[in-house]
């Protein structure tokens, strides 16, 4: 069983195409065709339900998928340990973050960059929860930080950073004089900039309302934090 026999495999299972996985592995679709069908002999199995065109995995075929993804990972990592052992380490992070973690995710990385500086960073920070765990499972991403959901991370490591605490941000002249705490009634009558309903931030700050029988409507609605943030600043 061959590493390029699995990458095939797994290009046809996200494409559910064999013609686009082939075009997405640059080889024809008889070589890509004939290598999964390799594939079958080796393990004994069929993995592809064959029809006129592809109609779907095998339950051994989805199997495969996960077990694929996870050797075809650690194939990688292991290249890129060979090549941090001649150069230090190389290669590209791929962090994932909630919005609201956006802004301080420089906290983790500032160090990091530092130790390694051959290594490329790509944040990916306007990501639902739910999809941040997927991404790690499935080894689109290297590292999140995300909220602790024990639903969601039953199969992956926690490293507590941090607790975000909820603060009002709001120009001084919009609040009484010398007040340091708002209620959220009170809270509930000023023009709101929030996060979008879909983030957890978002569903903290409306429960919060919710326990006082109160229903908001923001003014400005955002993914983003620092948008969110340049709305109050303006």
């Amino acid at each position: 069983m061959l590493v390029r026999q699995l990458e095939y495999f797994v290009a046809v299972a996200q494409e559910r195409r064999i013609a686009r996985a082939a075009e997405k592995c640059y080889v024809s679709q008889p070589a890509l065709s004939a290598a999964i069908a390799k594939l079958e002999r080796d393990l004994d199995v069929t993995l592809i339900n064959r029809g006129h065109s592809f109609q779907g995995l095998t339950a051994e075929g989805e199997r495969l998928v996960v077990w694929a993804k996870r050797i075809l990972a650690e194939h990688d990592a292991f290249k890129a340990e060979v090549r941090a052992v001649r150069s230090g380490i190389t290669g590209t992070l791929r962090l994932g973050t909630v919005p609201t973690a956006s802004t301080t995710a420089s906290l983790v990385l500032s160090a990091f960059c530092s130790d390694h500086p051959l290594v490329k960073v790509q944040i990916h920070s306007r990501l639902a929860t739910t999809e941040l765990y997927r991404r790690l499972r499935d080894f689109e991403l290297e590292a999140a930080i995300v909220h602790s959901v024990p639903e969601e991370a039953r199969d992956v490591e926690l490293v507590p950073l941090y607790e975000e605490r909820y603060v009002l941000v709001a120009p001084a002249d919009m609040l009484p004089a010398g007040t340091s705490t708002v209620r959220w009634p009170d809270a509930a009558q000023l023009p709101l900039a929030l996060l979008t309903p879909d983030t957890r931030g978002r569903r903290v700050i409306d429960a919060a309302f919710a326990d006082h029988a109160i229903t908001i409507t923001p003014q400005v609605e955002t993914d983003s934090v620092a948008s969110m943030l340049a709305q109050v600043a303006t």
